[in-house]
């Protein structure tokens, strides 16, 4: 002990000046934008790197269970194909509407957090792939999050297990909507909010991505109604639903361009202005 303070002591003077100098670029990235695009565009470059490594080496020791996973969706491929009225013809994929191919990215996780309150993804895509900030990132199952930040080959993707995560949403059978949060409780669980109570709603019933979203597309599935109640200060319904996907276990997903985003937000910014 006595040799860590002699340390301490004879070291003062630089030990004090690494302090200040670590206080003042703490304060200088948190005050300027720039800096602070430049150091997580950095993070997200060297982090990806050693996700990816590990994300590897997982794969490989998940093979089996990978495999498996295939041998599933093989079988159920070809129960589609012999129920087919023309057995020659693949089944068409189905589509999302206002969505072209070349408008999807095909990406992997290779990173996830789900045990915070703040939960983040990282993707093996970047600038380079086309991934923008604000793009919507699904897989076969629903929506998976949105894309916070890039450097030039991975991206980081808010999760939809983020307690600052909001997202349009609505009934499927109607068009009744509400904000898609998360409370940070259950990895299979979010949370509909603001639902009027002139919906009509029951158990079971399928929620879905709404139409008033310039980052998903509209119908996309979230999950199903499990339990109900009413908030006693707003008298909306709050809806806790099941989602579809297993958020603790992601492999590939899809990024969504919207090429007339950029275009909607402009022309409704025109509109507040005129106001």
């Amino acid at each position: 002990m006595q040799q860590i303070f002699n340390f301490i002591y004879k070291n003062s003077n630089r030990l004090l000046f690494l302090l200040l100098l670590g206080i003042s670029l703490f304060l200088s990235i948190q005050s300027h934008s720039y800096h602070r695009s430049k150091i997580i565009s950095s993070a997200n470059f060297l982090s990806g790197g050693v996700y990816e490594r590990i994300n590897n080496v997982n794969e490989y020791l998940n093979l089996k269970t990978q495999n498996d996973a295939l041998a599933q969706e093989n079988a159920q491929l070809r129960s589609m194909l012999f129920h087919t009225k023309d057995t020659t013809a693949a089944p068409k994929l189905d589509s999302i509407k206002g969505i072209k191919p070349s408008d999807i990215i095909v990406s992997k996780v290779i990173h996830n957090s789900f045990s915070s309150q703040e939960n983040y993804l990282t993707l093996n895509s970047g600038s380079l792939q086309g991934v923008k900030q604000d793009m919507g990132v699904i897989n076969s199952l629903g929506i998976v999050g949105i894309i916070d930040n890039t450097s030039k080959n991975y991206s980081t993707v808010i999760s939809i297990l983020n307690n600052k995560s909001r997202i349009n949403a609505k009934l499927k059978k109607s068009n009744h909507f509400g904000s898609l949060t998360w409370n940070g409780k259950s990895t299979g669980f979010v949370q509909l909010t603001d639902v009027p109570r002139l919906a009509s709603i029951r158990k079971g019933d399928t929620i879905v991505t709404g139409g008033q979203s310039v980052i998903f597309p509209e119908n996309i599935n979230i999950g199903t109604i499990d339990r109900i109640k009413i908030d006693d200060q707003t008298h909306y319904y709050t809806i806790e639903v099941k989602l579809f996907n297993d958020m603790t276990n992601l492999g590939h997903v899809y990024i969504i361009k919207n090429e007339n985003r950029e275009e909607i937000i402009n022309l409704e910014k025109k509109e507040e202005k005129d106001e």
